[in-house]
């Protein structure tokens, strides 16, 4: 890093400090007419109402042509409907269009001042989100070094305005994942080496003080937090915590929902996670935007767990044979987990039917699939013997 890790340690609390008390370090990128126009279309990105947010949006871009701000939150309209829509890449190419007129917006100010704090924001944020968009397509050469090349600029925002917390939404992220994804993914390893170390508890004190006083970025602090408790850290209390606050915000963001409805799971709230992946089916059958099929695929499998594990097993399989439709759909690969997981379980139901034959031929399917979370293993078990036996 530009300075030394430990310093950075010390650092950051007290800057934090000093920026509860001095929030004029805070800044408004725009004058109050377009100011509450990007805050007004950012809440229609989060509440999936992506046509109003881009009218918004574009009023921005014409009241303000030269500002990079506009055509940023614009490029955020795509990149949510990437994030929700993951069974198409039909985005892909208008995001990366729209990333491009960011950061020549962003150029062109930047060479008549190359102190323009808005201007370097916008421009690390765009290469920022564009390295997400490549680890989301599985591009990580390139996500690595947009990464690297974003985060070297919001270092420079930093250094001009070090009490800001908008700028720590992208300082966070990279710290974070900078950390981790080199442990997850091997392959890495020898790129990160080249790369400024991270530090993913700084990550996430930066994080949760943009999600706390950030002026534009705290909604989207407050998701990228809730991905990394639940996913990352497997802390589901305060994922659930996150899950909550953004759905009760945000009613009909179906990530936000999905979320909710994981960490009931994860934390064993059997009539909650039941209830709320119910809804989720619904809303996937009325076809509200953003519940696609593989959010009905998702929310059919813990439905009919919930119903397994309080003994409705008829009912758990109808749920399981729809999930099972869906995977056969959307698996064009190879068997997702939801499949293994849940063929694992009809074997179970099965069994505890008394249907050996029917059994069998589930676990032997099961034995054919790649092996996930000990799938094989359990499958050779109940083979050798009935499952509750």
């Amino acid at each position: 890093m530009w300075f030394h890790k430990s310093l950075l340690k010390i650092l950051i609390p007290v800057l934090i400090l000093i920026s509860l008390v001095e929030m004029k370090a805070q800044w408004s990128i725009m004058n109050a007419d377009a100011d509450s126009l990007v805050r007004l279309g950012t809440n229609y990105i989060y509440n999936i109402q992506f046509d109003k947010a881009s009218n918004a949006f574009q009023e921005v871009i014409k009241l303000y042509p030269d500002n990079p701000a506009g055509y940023f939150l614009d490029a955020m309209v795509d990149w949510w409907q990437i994030v929700l829509y993951r069974e198409t890449e039909s985005i892909d190419n208008s995001f990366l269009r729209k990333i491009d007129k960011v950061i020549a917006v962003c150029d062109k100010k930047l060479e008549a001042n190359e102190f323009d704090i808005a201007a370097l924001f916008f421009k690390g944020g765009a290469v920022g989100y564009r390295g997400r968009f490549y680890a989301i397509r599985e591009k990580w050469l390139n996500s690595v070094k947009d990464g690297k090349e974003g985060f070297d600029i919001l270092v420079r925002c930093w250094q001009l305005a070090p009490g800001n917390h908008d700028i720590m939404l992208g300082t966070g992220i990279y710290n974070y994942f900078a950390a981790v994804l080199p442990e997850k993914y091997s392959g890495l390893k020898a790129i990160s080496v080249f790369l400024p170390e991270g530090d993913k508890e700084i990550g996430i004190l930066q994080l949760e003080s943009a999600g706390k006083y950030a002026r534009y970025a705290n909604v989207e602090a407050k998701v990228i937090l809730l991905q990394i408790y639940y996913q990352w850290e497997e802390n589901y209390t305060k994922s659930l915590a996150l899950a909550q606050d953004l759905f009760t915000k945000y009613p009909n963001n179906p990530y936000f929902h999905r979320y909710l409805g994981r960490s009931y799971v994860a934390l064993g709230m059997r009539q909650l996670w039941e209830d709320t992946w119910r809804e989720v089916v619904n809303r996937c059958i009325k076809k509200q935007l953003g519940y696609d099929r593989v959010t009905a695929r998702e929310a059919l499998y813990y439905v009919g767990t919930g119903l397994m594990y309080r003994g409705d097993l008829d009912n758990a399989l109808k749920y399981f044979y729809k999930c099972d439709e869906a995977c056969r759909y959307l698996d064009k690969k190879e068997p997702s987990g939801f499949m293994i997981q849940l063929n694992l379980y009809i074997g179970q139901i099965y069994d505890k039917q008394g249907k050996r034959d029917y059994a069998l031929k589930q676990y032997e399917k099961v034995l054919d699939w790649k092996d996930y979370k000990g799938s094989v293993a359990q499958a050779e078990r109940f083979i050798k013997r009935p499952y509750g036996h």
